[in-house]
């Protein structure tokens, strides 16, 4: 096995530590000299710089696998790329592109060239995450679920964030909440939905509001205000509990017939070692199991941004 590790950036530092831990073979290419000689020094990794355009054939091996964590609006093109060279196995930071069409190529070569291509939506592996699916299959399952994606307006401006970046914000970082919350309920089969204001960053809207139905016939709501105080949540309901996500890391429980609520105890200690869910994301990425069937595969991301277009616009 050798893992092809594209990105110098905060992310590429995640995924080599995870790498190295597991004790894989692999190569980084960065596109800044200055920023790969950064990683090469707090990582103790050399990494080719220039890009995957001019540093592919200084790879000392072919690829079986790819981890894309480039900047966002790199992501499709690598990826197109990477399937150009005939990589059958690519792992694409979430969005996996800015837009729809972008997404879309990605999709039809993957399948033209019959190679696995996934979106990382890290959240999924979760160690609260994996709580929650055992409680909620030993209730009998979901009945509705609600959840809130507010965004800090007052600290993104704030954040250095490349102005495309953020003028696409809710498909660049929301759609983690939307991804765990439809991960949990299944993919929307109706949804009505409502947005309104912008702000001067993001012409998209400001106030998300809606509700639908899943392909599983389970109901849902959704409400963010991006002007107003409020973060990340995700509450699912059974008949016994509902389970709450706030932040996503930790869950707590509210018991029918009572107003506590409790958090529950965790053996999250890989979600500290490790940026969470990053460990067994790779996991399942690189080696067939049970939990690779966690792994958002491109067709079902297509799918998914359209539904995210219409809950974003106005």
């Amino acid at each position: 096995m050798h893992v092809l590790l594209l990105g110098a950036g905060e992310m590429a530092k995640q995924y080599i530590k995870v790498l190295k831990t597991l004790g894989v073979c692999f190569t980084v290419v960065g596109r800044s000299e200055e920023r790969a000689k950064y990683l090469s020094k707090e990582m103790g990794v050399p990494v080719l710089t220039g890009g995957i355009a001019e540093a592919y054939t200084s790879i000392p091996s072919v690829p079986t696998h790819a981890i894309i964590a480039t900047n966002i609006e790199n992501l499709s093109e690598s990826a197109l790329f990477l399937l150009d060279k005939n990589i059958k196995n690519i792992l694409v930071e979430k969005p996996g592109s800015m837009d729809l069409d972008g997404l879309t190529r990605v999709c039809w070569k993957a399948e033209r060239l019959k190679s696995s291509v996934f979106i990382a939506y890290n959240r999924r592996f979760y160690s609260s995450v994996l709580q929650a699916e055992k409680r909620i299959k030993s209730d009998g399952g979901l009945l509705s679920f609600t959840f809130d994606f507010t965004e800090w307006s007052h600290i993104i401006t704030g954040l250095n964030k490349p102005t495309f970046e953020l003028e696409n914000w809710f498909i660049a970082n929301s759609t983690h909440v939307l991804d765990l919350a439809f991960f949990f309920g299944g993919k929307p089969n109706r949804v009505s939905s409502f947005a309104k204001g912008e702000l001067d960053w993001h012409k998209q809207g400001s106030i998300f509001t809606g509700c639908g139905v899943t392909e599983g016939d389970i109901p849902f709501s959704y409400h963010a205000n991006w002007e107003a105080p409020g973060s990340w949540k995700l509450e699912l309901l059974t008949k016994d509990n509902k389970y709450i996500f706030r932040p996503l890391e930790k869950l707590q429980v509210q018991k029918k017939g009572s107003l506590d609520i409790d958090y529950v105890d965790l053996d999250d200690a890989i979600d500290h070692d490790f940026k969470p869910g990053l460990y067994r994301q790779v996991q399942a990425f690189l080696y067939k199991s049970e939990m690779d069937k966690r792994l958002l595969q491109i067709n079902e991301a297509v799918k998914m941004m359209k539904i995210y277009y219409k809950m974003m616009r106005n």
